[in-house]
């Protein structure tokens, strides 16, 4: 298999696609705290409560938040309070 360029494209209104740097992800998620994301979009809660559950049975740290609405981008004080308080992100987008 060969190591393909992966493009990331920023579904807000986005003219013209911009290079970004991947975030670099943990080895380990001890000792970190988990935000899980739900986007009000139907069922992403059913998706985070069954995440939530499998990374509490591991003894992980896990903190839930909720956008008001999946039709806009998140509030940059949702965001703000995302950045401030996890280290590693999880979001739902189910249907």
């Amino acid at each position: 298999m060969t190591d393909m360029p992966r493009v990331l494209l920023d579904p807000t209104s986005e003219r013209t696609p911009v290079t970004r740097e991947r975030a670099k992800r943990p080895t380990s998620l001890d000792g970190l705290t988990i935000g899980l994301l739900d986007i009000s979009k139907q069922r992403g809660d059913v998706f985070l409560d069954r995440i939530e559950r499998h990374l509490g049975e591991r003894g992980h740290r896990v903190v839930r938040f909720a956008k008001p609405t999946f039709t806009k981008v998140a509030p940059v004080d949702l965001r703000h309070e995302i950045a401030q308080h996890c280290d590693v992100v999880i979001e739902a987008l189910a249907d």
